[in-house]
């Protein structure tokens, strides 16, 4: 997966926004206030960090080398994901399941909007 198809990903949830309060060079992807995603779109090799189920972060930590636990983040509910080390298809999962994640945490209104209940 490429920096920009890994930008236009996260953006294609509904109620994203792309926001920079770390610095230009990292991209934090929210919903709606939420973070559900960090990366620095310009590093090399290209890496994100994502919320994850404390065990099944156990779980990809211990069956992909590329996902190790989250760069200053808490490590029991944060994986890093080496991009390149994955193919694709399990990088949008990974994003995907950070973002139910997240939507899962907030109050029932705001589920019920994004249609994710």
């Amino acid at each position: 997966m490429a920096r920009d198809e890994l930008r236009a990903f996260c953006l294609e949830f509904d109620a994203v926004a792309e926001e920079f309060p770390f610095g230009p060079e990292t991209s934090v992807f929210k919903v709606v206030g939420k973070v559900f995603a960090l990366t620095a779109l310009d590093e090399e090799p290209l890496t994100v960090s994502l919320k994850c189920d404390p065990y099944e972060a156990v779980r990809l930590r211990e069956a992909h080398p590329g996902i190790v636990p989250g760069w200053h983040l808490n490590k029991r509910h944060w994986n890093t994901v080496t991009v390149a080390g994955l193919p694709a298809r399990t990088v949008r999962e990974l994003i995907e399941d950070s973002y139910d994640l997240v939507v899962a945490g907030l109050p029932k209104a705001e589920r019920l909007r994004l249609d994710r209940p």
